[in-house]
């Protein structure tokens, strides 16, 4: 066997396999074996006559696409190998040159595990942001915390800013409702910013049973372009009004709220638990930039079919969602966002590539690192995904799957390869 490489791209090669008469002797053999266990002859049951008593049965055609099958299958793997290159799905073979018993040439091109250049890991230039909490923070939670308790009252009367107020309401848009922009006994507090700049507003000074207009602009920055900056109007009726009243923020709210003794020991714990909050974002921030830090200070040529491997699953949890929320197809969701199919994708393309070049940096990392999982480890997370799928039979059945303890394990690896990261730039 002769081969020859060829570099397509830094993720995809092609290489020209040569075999010749003796080369395809063996994979002749093999295929007068194979094929003889389908033939019939008579005088034997079939697939015990002697090969080269059922060779005589067998159309030569047969014979020789069959030999060459076998030639390619036995020998491509080999040839990737011979040039230490480890292809990421099979090659695409394509036979160039055939001559029963004297020559086969073939071109095989496959995507290929690409070499990635790992830059100075070491230091990176990425800070970890510094959590402080504020008293406007704190006195945002317990304001919280005292409309939890507060009572509320019908009253008839005109509604004003904090009363809490029950509507139905229909979006328009050039006559037609928009998606989204309707509902039916809405609470909402006036006052709390909750709607687009004007809504709450005009529904102060109306009482209970009032049907009105609403005429209003969405802001330019709005979220789905198709309202930004569109002129609507929500037909509105207002069913009842509610006055609000909130208990004084002391000591017997702090009692209300879990038993504490005083306010202070309420804000001690309110300001514990904002820290733990920011803290956990700050370091999830911190591991997100270390790791464009690390792609970026890389060479990490992404290949095609993995880019699409995680397109795909984008697309996927894209699709779960907008059926959650009522919308038939991605497509639709899409289209109501106000974006194009196409724009869609080609951002969308992006964050995959993002998340495969941050993938294959871990990986090399860890291979750098020798950062691994001891088999226990991975045997107690299973075990403890186990306590978590309990009622699902179909979890538990594939958490015995090869393939998923092997999936388990890299992601574990993963994870301890970028708390390294952390550790080594904090």
């Amino acid at each position: 066997m002769k081969t020859k490489f060829k570099k397509i791209s830094d993720a995809r090669v092609e290489i020209t396999v040569t075999l010749d008469a003796n080369d395809l002797k063996t994979a002749r053999e093999k295929a007068l074996s194979r094929l003889s266990q389908e033939v019939r002859v008579e005088g034997f049951r079939k697939g015990k006559a002697p090969a080269e008593v059922a060779k005589k049965f067998i159309p030569e055609n047969d014979l020789n696409a069959e030999t060459a099958d076998i030639a390619v299958r036995s020998t491509v793997v080999s040839a990737f190998r011979e040039h230490e290159k480890m292809p990421l799905v099979a090659p695409n073979v394509n036979v160039t040159k055939y001559v029963p018993d004297e020559i086969l040439e073939y071109t095989a091109a496959a995507d290929i595990i690409p070499e990635v250049k790992l830059g100075d890991y070491k230091k990176l230039k990425v800070e970890l942001k510094k959590v402080t909490i504020s008293e406007k923070q704190v006195k945002e939670v317990l304001d919280n915390l005292a409309n939890n308790f507060s009572e509320k009252k019908p009253v008839k009367r005109a509604a004003k800013l904090d009363d809490e107020v029950i509507i139905d309401f229909v979006g328009k848009k050039g006559g037609e409702a928009f998606p989204g922009g309707s509902a039916k006994d809405y609470k909402l507090v006036l006052g709390s910013k909750t709607f687009i700049p004007g809504f709450e507003d005009g529904i102060v000074g109306h009482e209970a049973g009032d049907k009105f207009d609403l005429n209003l602009t969405f802001p330019k920055d709005y979220g789905v372009k198709d309202l930004a900056g569109a002129k609507v109007v929500f037909e509105t009726l207002l069913k009842q009004v509610n006055e609000v009243t909130k208990p004084a923020i002391d000591d017997k709210l702090a009692e209300k709220c879990g038993g504490f003794k005083t306010l202070k020991e309420l804000k001690d714990d309110i300001k514990k638990n904002l820290s733990a909050q920011e803290e956990h974002r700050a370091t999830e921030k911190f591991k997100d930039d270390l790791i464009n830090a690390l792609v970026k200070a890389s060479t990490i040529p992404a290949p095609d079919i993995l880019i699409e491997d995680q397109l795909k699953i984008i697309k996927d949890d894209m699709t779960r969602n907008a059926a959650s929320h009522g919308i038939s197809s991605l497509e639709e969701f899409v289209k109501l966002s106000g974006e194009t199919m196409e724009n869609w994708e080609k951002e969308a393309r992006k964050v995959a590539e993002s998340r495969v070049k941050a993938s294959m940096a871990l990986q090399n990392l860890a291979v750098a690192e020798k950062i691994t999982v001891p088999d226990d480890e991975v045997a107690a997370k299973i075990a403890e995904l186990k306590e978590v799928y309990e009622k699902s039979p179909e979890a538990i059945k594939s958490l015995k799957d090869p393939n998923v303890k092997m999936d388990i394990k890299n992601r574990m690896i993963i994870e301890k390869t970028l708390d390294y990261l952390v550790k080594i730039n904090k």
